[in-house]
């Protein structure tokens, strides 16, 4: 069997043909802007999606706020878990009648926030940040609502209490200010 020599192959440059790269492009359906006007360079950044829209851009002084917030439930958590009594005095003005059972189960619950408030410090993403948010929004609320409701039954203001709940309001509203920050999609420009 003799094999006869093939002619070369032409081959074609497709890097320094302009119009073949480009319908190569098209075809493959890389090169032009997807629905997030995002231009991916390769099949492979448009499957996997680009890191940066994952990125969290953080509000101002969000993290220093959770960080305040971690601090503060970990400390009202260890007062109420070590000295139930006082800290009932503090915002109601009077002893505590019953037992301090129920101080101390409150305390369990803010030092369980409080865990959840320092994991959200260390986190980089941007759903866990803001359930962290919205866990603390909610415990401000019912706070105050509880505070209020018991305030109501009782028949008292003190100052301490008053002051408790015009800063549960505001905590509320930093809380809620940051979550609608974080939640808000990002303007392409």
């Amino acid at each position: 069997m003799s094999s006869k020599p093939h002619p070369p192959l032409m081959k074609k440059h497709s890097q320094t043909d302009l119009i073949s790269r480009l319908k190569s492009r098209k075809i493959l359906g890389v090169g032009g802007e997807d629905d997030d006007g995002e231009v991916h360079r390769s099949k492979i950044s448009q499957m996997l999606g680009n890191e940066m829209k994952f990125a969290v851009r953080e509000p101002i002084g969000l993290r220093v706020w959770i960080l305040i917030s971690a601090v503060g439930f970990t400390v009202m958590a260890l007062m109420a878990l070590v000295f139930p009594n006082q800290l009932y005095e503090v915002v109601f003005e009077e002893q505590l009648s019953t037992t301090c059972l129920s101080i101390r189960l409150y305390g369990g619950a803010l030092l369980s926030l409080a865990l959840i408030l320092w994991n959200g410090l260390y986190t980089a993403e941007k759903i866990i940040i803001q359930w962290t948010l919205l866990s603390e929004a909610c415990y401000f609320a019912v706070q105050f609502l509880v505070t209020s409701i018991t305030l109501i039954e009782l028949g008292i203001l003190p100052d301490g209490a008053m002051l408790l709940l015009v800063s549960r309001v505001l905590f509320l509203v930093v809380t809620m200010g940051y979550y609608y920050h974080l939640g808000r999609k990002v303007k392409k420009t």
